[in-house]
């Protein structure tokens, strides 16, 4: 089963506490650009690292231990 990443997004913002506002002023955009990435099922590399990065979250082995579970 495909990861929706903008949800594992979401789920981990929520786990840790963390406000949509406190959120968009660490990756440096809008709330409003805070839920289209919540809304995307795949997401640029690029801003998945300044995510991952803001969160203190490696979402690349996450992908990469469902991709191995297709495998």
């Amino acid at each position: 089963m495909a990861i929706h990443i903008g949800e594992e997004i979401r789920r981990i913002l929520r786990e840790d506490g963390h406000s949509v506002t406190w959120f968009a002023n660490k990756i440096h955009c809008s709330r409003t650009h805070v839920y289209k990435i919540f809304a995307n099922e795949n997401i640029d590399v690029q801003l998945l690292d300044r995510i991952g990065r803001a969160l203190g979250h490696n979402f690349y082995d996450l992908l990469s231990k469902n991709f191995e579970e297709e495998a």
